[in-house]
């Protein structure tokens, strides 16, 4: 019986390769161990591809970070909040960074599926922690027009119209339990209103064009219409949207707005253009007028917040149950969509209010 032959080293068998390659007159390449950074997949074509495992690079913060109202914690039955742009799952926005953003409108640029992923986590966190296991409430959303049309959000249109925006219009109210009346901007006001009383909820859009059509006044008073809201027992918040500072407009828009309320004059005021290079170079921004006689004139502004706070008081809301944020989206780029600052290229915020199923 012959006895094994003893296991060679990995050395001696390299060497008897490199023997066996040398008679035929060839080389073995030597190959070096490829390091891969944790995160990163191979190099290829000189550039690193993320991987696409669960907690790999880019590994965007899931958690959507919601504004809410302090002074409605004392009532445990409304559920309300303001969305920003961080946290969820769109990138298409984000591209520099690669960090997840909260993209919460159907826009050409985002998916569809992104959008869904976006909702249902802004959802959840709306709700609490305490009802994060339930099924997130369902959104109940408009075709926003830019008008003063207001709808009444019944348990059928939460059922045929969750997620989905069919009926066309800038404002919602219910008085039904289990749903989230949500308002989309990205410059535009978000307005919730709340009858702590009679536990009835609404949401309304306000632009420069909805603020003339008096949608804040005109959804206060459908509330007292149908269901018999009283105004001391209403309480209102007015979310992140583009201030005064930046919100630049024509002059026909002060016209329009001087021809429906009396203090119009307070909401607009000219703010004179700092901007360097037209400081460095005037003459390339001279218009028409005679040479010489051409200053580089003031900006006219208007504040959408007093515009639509103005509104809540006439509509018989106390002046301490308004509150506003005073936060500018367009100031703000970092933490809100900003049609404005961002040249059009930008997602949705939601701003949403409803009633817990249980109460």
């Amino acid at each position: 019986m012959t006895s094994p032959k003893p296991s060679l080293s990995s050395a001696a068998r390299l060497r008897e390769i490199d023997a066996l390659f040398a008679t035929g007159g060839l080389e073995r390449s030597p190959h070096k161990k490829t390091s891969v950074k944790p995160g990163f997949s191979r190099v290829e074509n000189g550039t690193k591809k993320p991987r696409t495992n669960k907690g790999a690079y880019p590994s965007p913060d899931l958690d959507p970070l919601v504004l809410r109202v302090q002074e409605w914690r004392q009532f445990p039955w409304l559920i309300h909040g303001f969305s920003t742009r961080s946290g969820g799952v769109s990138t298409i926005y984000s591209a520099d960074t690669g960090c997840g953003e909260l993209n919460l409108g159907l826009t050409p640029a985002d998916s569809a599926e992104n959008v869904r992923k976006n909702r249902e986590l802004f959802a959840r966190s709306v709700q609490g922690k305490k009802r994060k296991k339930s099924s997130p409430m369902p959104l109940v959303l408009l075709r926003q027009i830019h008008s003063g049309l207001v709808h009444l959000a019944s348990e059928q249109e939460m059922q045929d119209n969750a997620d989905s925006a069919v009926l066309r219009g800038d404002g919602s109210i219910t008085a039904n339990p289990g749903m989230l009346l949500g308002i989309q901007t990205a410059d535009c006001l978000p307005i919730l209103v709340a009858d702590v009383r009679l536990r009835i909820v609404a949401a309304f859009h306000a632009g420069w064009r909805g603020t003339l059509s008096r949608i804040a006044e005109r959804g206060v008073g459908r509330m007292r219409a149908q269901f018999g809201s009283r105004p001391g027992d209403l309480t209102a918040a007015i979310g992140p949207g583009i201030g005064g500072c930046c919100y630049a407009v024509g002059e026909e828009v002060r016209m329009e707005f001087n021809s429906q309320f009396t203090y119009a004059d307070t909401l607009f005021r000219e703010v004179f253009d700092l901007d360097p290079i037209k400081e460095k170079y005037p003459m390339l921004f001279l218009t028409a007028r005679a040479p010489g006689h051409s200053n580089l004139g003031p900006s006219l502004h208007l504040d959408l917040v007093e515009a639509n706070r103005r509104q809540l008081l006439d509509a018989g809301i106390s002046a301490h149950k308004v509150h506003a944020m005073g936060l500018c989206t367009s100031c703000d780029r970092k933490r809100f969509f900003s049609h404005r600052a961002d040249h059009g290229f930008t997602g949705r915020m939601l701003s949403v209010i409803g009633i817990a199923p249980r109460w």
